[in-house]
């Protein structure tokens, strides 16, 4: 109940902003989408063993703008989730989250942009979920800038929000064509207390001869130490894309290690664990339907004292429209069990169909794994998922999927789900 309130006071509040400003030299459009999902599976319960448990989520998005040209807009997301066996599988029955819903203003001059709301905020270091402003715009020819203040969408309102905040920006220097190279900053404090406080430098050099260079290093001000480094490069080597990479995590310095921090990886970070990836990706497009791919990862845990490579080759065919046919064969090589075994998959999606055909697509994955030493007296892991579907009306505005999977390894025997969902968009000029 208390989701459909707050849906339905933003929807309003979005409503009434866009119909109160000026008219625009374009009418503002509204998009509605709406996809809803029912879900069946059986788990165990307090109360009973494989217990039918049946769904129902509601996925609705809501867009008002003004596509031609800048100015007022309004975006609203969120979902519910009720529970129609009521089994005790699920904490409540009902419950349901705004996702994001702000009202956002854009002007041409220096690309100025102001969000005000629940939102999400990906600058740099930072990568949440806000409830509050967000402000960017050039800055000159060459600089760019943008602020955010607030407070961060808890997991769970138990403790309350009071004394929980966050603030934090970017400064980026670009030359259009040539690079681009941002200096970031975000700090969350909990009840009042620090929680996190993160720098980050990134780059994209765009360089002669068709080479890319991407970077980015986060550095916890807490701790005083990197926490992550990330690059690749991608190149062209006459008809082969070339894409090697480096990562590093050092988890007592890249999870939340403030005392409130809500992180809900915290754990980690009390391991000390380092881990270390090196790794190349080689793409060959041969003719116009085929690509060709190969893979080549290495792992490399301190604390676990485990090193890992996977190889995998992967052959993908591409059709009209949508259609896809593709196939994976990898092999991972470990210290550990779990990091000893090799993997085929092989995947479709055809929506190339006769005339008359009742359905408009139908879809396939299947996943093998073969384990070199049994895991739980389990020497493999399947999954199996197929689907089909088909738009309606005249616009195709309404599409309805269904879709069933099955999978069985060492931590689940013979697990068999169903699902399905029904789509449907609508669109006005207001």
């Amino acid at each position: 109940m208390l989701m459909k309130k707050c849906l339905g006071r933003l929807l309003l509040m979005g409503m009434a902003m866009m119909l109160c400003v000026p008219p625009a030299v374009s009418a503002a459009e509204l998009s509605i989408q709406s996809d809803t999902l029912l879900r069946v599976f059986q788990r165990d319960t307090a109360t009973e063993n494989d217990a039918a448990v049946t769904p129902i989520y509601e996925y609705l998005r809501v867009d008002m703008d003004t596509p031609d040209e800048p100015g007022l807009a309004f975006h609203l997301y969120g979902w519910g989730r009720g529970d129609l066996t009521d089994n005790d599988y699920y904490e409540d029955a009902t419950t349901g989250e705004l996702l994001y819903g702000y009202l956002e203003y854009s002007h041409k001059n220096a690309r100025f942009n102001a969000r005000l709301g629940r939102q999400y905020v990906f600058e740099g270091v930072a990568n949440e979920s806000v409830d509050g402003l967000r402000l960017s715009s050039d800055l000159g020819r060459y600089f760019s800038g943008s602020l955010y203040a607030g407070q961060q969408v808890p997991m769970t309102l138990e403790n309350g929000r009071s004394g929980d905040s966050t603030y934090g920006g970017r400064l980026a220097h670009h030359l259009a064509g040539q690079y681009d190279l941002g200096l970031s900053y975000k700090k969350i404090r909990n009840d009042g207390d620090d929680a996190e406080e993160q720098a980050g430098v990134d780059l994209s050099a765009y360089l002669p001869f068709g080479i890319n260079v991407y970077g980015f290093s986060a550095y916890n001000v807490d701790t005083n130490n990197w926490g992550e480094h990330s690059f690749e490069l991608r190149a062209n080597l006459g008809p082969v894309s070339v894409r090697p990479y480096f990562q590093k995590f050092q988890y007592e310095d890249y999870f939340g290690t403030g005392i409130n921090s809500a992180n809900p990886f915290r754990f980690l970070a009390g391991s000390g664990e380092e881990l270390t990836i090196l790794g190349t990706d080689l793409t060959l497009p041969v003719g116009d339907a085929w690509v060709l791919v190969g893979k080549a990862k290495n792992y490399d845990y301190k604390v676990f004292d485990d090193t890992s490579q996977y190889y995998a080759a992967q052959a993908i065919w591409s059709g009209e429209k949508h259609t896809q046919v593709g196939g994976e064969f990898g092999y991972m090589k470990g210290d550990s069990a779990q990091n000893d075994y090799y993997l085929v998959r092989a995947y479709t999606y055809w929506d190339k169909v006769p005339a008359g055909c009742p359905v408009g697509f139908v879809s396939g994955d299947v996943v093998y794994i073969g384990y070199d030493e049994a895991i739980y007296g389990e020497d493999s892991s399947l999954f199996i998922s197929l689907a089909t579907g088909k738009k309606f009306l005249a616009d195709e505005a309404l599409e309805l999927k269904l879709s069933g999977d099955y999978s069985s390894d060492p931590y689940f025997d013979n697990d068999l789900r169903g699902m399905l969902i029904a789509s449907y968009r609508f669109g006005r000029t207001l």
